[in-house]
């Protein structure tokens, strides 16, 4: 008896001490007590917050003594501060988690990211993690969303040239209705615009067809499905598809349409500052983003997620265009390309029909 006595507590302790490695590897109790006396996150992204208010909460909840500190920003707004920030040597951001993934790109590439391992890096796609530094958090396709009421069933284009062939041949009645974001003054926007581009030199007639459109152009997801509620609009073009999908679902009077040409699929990513004032409280929180709970609340906030484990809408591999991450982003921040672009942008909208 006192064999088997002597060797369960043997068991016991060697179980206690996997456990004990298990948690410390995951960042916990070591990184949380270090976390608890950092006290707090400082988090920088241009997510709604009322979108990632459950996941806070989760977070404080499970890593008790670790406040969050959530900064709402448009993505240029939030590049400019951080940069600013850091030119100042006055770092605040410990997590940076924008979708313009072009910009998050080129402040990796330009060393501003820490080099931080994630535990949960096994569960993600292989092209999420760059460098052990930028995390790709979700997974969202960009959609085209339409007014029920304004654009009948057999005319709701399916594909980038029925749009086109929809915009020309009903350029006066769509005048003035369709709404999108403006590449010269949103990051995402600009983004988009030139994935697009990527994806089939058609887009530049695309392009020329909605300049003759005159677009409104917009800053955010909800204030285009908004306009399209409210009959203001008729289509909203290269819209966050998950914010879509749940306005959808509340509001007969919206519909939606995965392109089946291709459907961009874009991303949120996130990387710890390397001069980030709060890093162990960084690291639990990017993990946190990152773990199956974490992907669980974002899918329910309407984000989708990244992780392989967690469900989410997923399309036929040959429609999905991912947007590719690392240096082959930053191209398109090039001054000269992104000053030819913007010159092409300005001709189209430049390119407009009297008003009715």
């Amino acid at each position: 008896m006192r064999i088997y006595l002597i060797f369960g507590v043997f068991i016991g302790g060697v179980i206690a001490l996997a456990l004990g490695l298990a948690l410390t590897f995951s960042g916990s109790p070591a990184g949380l007590d270090e976390a608890r006396r950092e006290g707090e996150v400082q988090v920088y992204a241009n997510v709604d917050s009322e979108a990632v208010a459950q996941l806070i909460a989760a977070f404080e909840a499970r890593h008790t003594g670790v406040r969050v500190h959530f900064h709402d920003l448009t993505s240029d707004t939030l590049n400019a501060r951080f940069l600013a920030e850091a030119k100042a040597r006055k770092p605040g951001a410990d997590i940076v988690w924008s979708s313009a993934m072009d910009m998050q790109a080129k402040l990796v590439n330009d060393g501003y990211a820490l080099t931080y391992a994630s535990p949960q890096s096994d569960a993600l796609p292989e092209d999420a993690v760059w460098n052990a530094q930028s995390y790709k958090v979700t997974a969202e396709p960009v959609v085209l969303a339409y007014n029920r009421d304004l654009i009948a069933p057999q005319d709701v284009p399916r594909t980038h040239a029925a749009l086109e062939v929809l915009l020309t041949s009903r350029r006066d009645e769509l005048a003035g209705k369709l709404v999108m974001y403006d590449p010269a003054s949103s990051s995402f926007g600009y983004l988009l615009l030139t994935q697009d581009i990527a994806a089939t030199r058609d887009t530049h007639s695309l392009i020329d067809a909605i300049g003759r459109t005159r677009p409104r152009l917009m800053t955010t997801t909800r204030s285009m499905l908004d306009e399209l509620a409210q009959g203001e609009a008729a289509l909203a073009y290269n819209v966050v598809g998950p914010y879509a999908e749940q306005r959808a679902k509340a509001d007969p009077r919206i519909g939606i349409v995965y392109p089946e040409d291709y459907t961009i699929l874009t991303s949120r990513v996130a990387f710890i500052a390397r001069e980030a004032p709060h890093p162990a409280a960084a690291k639990l929180f990017l993990d946190f983003l990152l773990s199956r709970e974490g992907q669980q609340s974002l899918a329910r906030a309407g984000l989708s997620p990244i992780r392989r484990d967690v469900s989410r809408v997923r399309l036929p591999a040959e429609q999905v265009r991912p947007i590719p991450g690392g240096p082959r982003l930053f191209v398109n921040l090039d001054p000269i390309k992104r000053a030819r672009f913007l010159a092409q942008w300005n001709a189209a909208l430049a390119n407009q029909g009297p008003p009715e």
